[in-house]
């Protein structure tokens, strides 16, 4: 397979864990130059420093919090100031509980609602707009089958996802006419740190999830956004579904006997 990315630089937020881990570790064979973001200085370091054992490409890593406006400000135009990003993968995100609505949370739902779609904002703003000058540019979003089919429990999490699966639509419409594509990745039930995130270190909890089934891996979600990445410039998938085959939609999973 032809590869379109080659040499091309792909910034990463969220890098260190779950989707965009396993991406960073998957576009070594693609002949990129990295840029890693996430909160925890240690982690980007131990990632760098394995990532190293594999490649000679540029391993950029900046310690960050998303929510931050200001400091996404400051550190994106350092970023922007010395080089081109041609790929973003807005990744970072999580979920926060699971109690209905009038038990919920309100410090989850900021957390969640300021990682999941202001921090998408405040890093695409910049980024987006220095990609308008480039011959091609993508930018990949996560977003979950929750953003288009709500559960019980999920309401702040799924109205963020959902925002940005309708902020994604909103992109491409805004970019018309340029070469900066958009994608949506929409993954179902999936073996990351999600879960054990969610239940706020409840490793029992978080089993039980994926208890009966075979969910999706790290690795499945990063080949579909490879596979979205790798497509000739004309082409843009905008939006990709990604399940188990034992889970049909939110509600409809069948958990083997």
């Amino acid at each position: 397979m032809e590869n379109h990315i080659r040499n091309r630089t792909v910034l990463i937020t969220g890098a260190t864990s779950g989707f965009g881990r396993q991406l960073a570790f998957d576009l070594l064979e693609y002949e990129v130059d990295l840029i890693l973001v996430s909160r925890s200085q240690d982690k980007l370091r131990a990632l760098r420093e394995e990532l190293a054992r594999h490649t000679r490409r540029a391993l950029e890593i900046h310690a960050l919090d998303v929510r931050d406006r200001l400091a996404v400000e400051k550190t994106l135009a350092e970023i922007l100031e010395r080089r081109k990003v041609h790929i973003l993968v807005n990744n970072a995100g999580l979920a926060l509980g699971l109690d209905p609505i009038d038990r919920g949370n309100p410090d989850h739902w900021d957390t969640m609602i300021d990682t999941n779609l202001k921090g998408l904002l405040y890093v695409s703003k910049p980024v987006i707009a220095q990609m308008r000058e480039l011959d091609t540019a993508h930018v990949v979003n996560i977003g979950s089958m929750a953003g288009r089919m709500p559960y019980p429990g999920g309401n702040a999490y799924c109205a963020s996802k959902a925002a940005v699966h309708a902020l994604g639509e909103a992109m491409n419409a805004d970019l018309l006419g340029t070469n900066v594509k958009v994608s949506t990745i929409a993954p179902g039930a999936a073996d990351t740190n999600f879960s054990p995130t969610r239940f706020e270190g409840d490793l029992e909890k978080a089993r039980d999830v994926y208890e009966g089934f075979t969910p999706l891996s790290a690795e499945d979600v990063s080949r579909a956004i490879l596979c979205v990445l790798n497509t000739p410039p004309h082409v843009n998938i905008q939006y990709m579904d990604i399940l188990p085959t034992a889970q049909r939609n939110p509600y409809l999973l069948h958990r083997g006997e």
